[in-house]
C-alpha cells in the first residue's frame, strides 16, 4: 500500500509544474522567474537521470522521468518567453 501511494505522488508531483506554465502563457512573460534557479533545478534533475534510469526502484525511476519531462517544459517556456520580454522591451 505505501509503495501504490508513494508510485501515485511520484507522478502528482511533477503535475504542479503545469500551473506554473500556465501562468507564465497567461501573462505572457517569466520575469518573475530566475533564470539561474530554472538552469540550476533542470541541471540537477539532467544529472540526477542517469541514476534514476539504472535504478530499478520503479518510484524513483517514474518520478524522475516525470519531473525530468515537466520541469524541462518550464525550462522550454520560461526560455521562449523571456525572449519575448526582452524582444518587447528592447533588449532589457
Amino acid at each position: 500500500m505505501i509503495e501504490k501511494i508513494a508510485l501515485i505522488a511520484a507522478v502528482v508531483l511533477p503535475l504542479w509544474n503545469i500551473p506554473l506554465i500556465v501562468r507564465i502563457i497567461k501573462r505572457k512573460s517569466s520575469d518573475d522567474i530566475s533564470m539561474y534557479w530554472v538552469i540550476g533545478v533542470w541541471t540537477c534533475f539532467v544529472l540526477m537521470a542517469p541514476a534514476a534510469f539504472l535504478s530499478e526502484d520503479l518510484i524513483w525511476k517514474v518520478f524522475n522521468i516525470a519531473n525530468l519531462i515537466f520541469f524541462s517544459l518550464v525550462v522550454v517556456f520560461v526560455i521562449i518567453y523571456r525572449k519575448k520580454d526582452r524582444k518587447n522591451n528592447g533588449g532589457i
